[in-house]
């Protein structure tokens, strides 16, 4: 497993990318596969906002796009001065493909915390849920 601290630093340096005009809020996000690759994604705004991606989804995304389904961890970085937490619809397309997976959070003093989705994400909803 990829160290905490070089997961961070790839989302810290992903975040430089952002296409944030509206809210001038960039985020990064780094994401492990199971398989040691990691792929990166940055928060792209919309001037309708409900077009906006944010970093997490662009990670997962540019992931499932290259073929990569299976997850280890998340990190994220933002430019506030706390943590920045995934979304509510990021958490949710997150647990769609790792339910078990890692969310890495840092805050620009370099402070780390590490939760399981499930603390983020209780009682998601699953595929099985459709059943």
């Amino acid at each position: 497993m990829m160290d905490e601290k070089k997961l961070i630093e790839i989302a810290s340096h992903a975040r430089i990318n952002s296409y944030s005009p509206y809210s001038k809020f960039r985020v990064g996000a780094a994401l492990l596969t199971k398989s040691g690759k990691v792929f990166t994604g940055c928060n792209i705004e919309n001037a309708t906002y409900g077009a906006t991606c944010c970093a997490e989804r662009t990670a997962i995304y540019k992931a499932i796009s290259e073929g990569e389904k299976e997850f280890e961890a998340i990190a994220v970085q933002g430019d506030n001065e706390g943590f920045t937490f995934p979304c509510g619809i990021c958490r949710q397309v997150i647990a769609e493909f790792s339910p078990s997976i890692k969310v890495i959070l840092s805050d620009k003093e370099k402070n780390i915390k590490v939760y399981p989705l499930s603390d983020l994400l209780p009682h998601a909803f699953y595929k099985e849920d459709l059943t």
